[in-house]
């Protein structure tokens, strides 16, 4: 295969956020919540420094050698994570929390959504949250809908 034929290839960048929040769902009672979330139901909240790493996945450009410009890349997740997110507490700080529990699952929905409204369409492959180093999620996109 010659150098300038099309091949595929992944690229990664990692940032490191703080912020704080605290596990509570709505739709449960108090005692309910606590059972639940344990001390991460603390109603002062708890704080992580997060670590998210940002996949995208693409063709290798024949004339720049990339897959994406790694400065328009640490752009876009400055616009995206580090603003929305960083020093903040996520339930009172960030509006799609308010309804929606800020875990760590829904952490890396709100990082994917808002990489999507930035980036050119199809290049983000994969976002991963790291709360601490025992736990980390990894999300794709996936969408599940009722009866599958």
């Amino acid at each position: 295969m010659s150098p300038r034929s099309a091949r595929l290839a992944r690229l990664s960048r990692s940032v490191t956020f703080s912020a704080c929040h605290r596990l509570h769902s709505k739709s449960l009672s108090d005692e309910e919540n606590l059972k639940l979330f344990g001390k991460c139901n603390n109603p002062n909240g708890h704080g992580h420094n997060y670590k998210v790493t940002v996949t995208v996945r693409g063709q290798i450009d024949p004339v720049s050698g990339m897959v994406m410009n790694l400065t328009d890349l640490k752009e876009y997740m400055q616009e995206a994570i580090m603003e929305p997110l960083d020093h903040k507490n996520l339930d009172k700080d960030v509006p799609y929390f308010t309804q929606v529990v800020s875990t760590t699952e829904n952490v890396a929905v709100f990082i994917w959504e808002n990489l999507q409204r930035l980036l050119p369409p199809g290049i983000l492959y994969k976002v991963k949250v790291h709360e601490t180093e025992q736990n980390v999620v990894v999300y794709k996109g996936e969408e599940t809908t009722a009866g599958k």
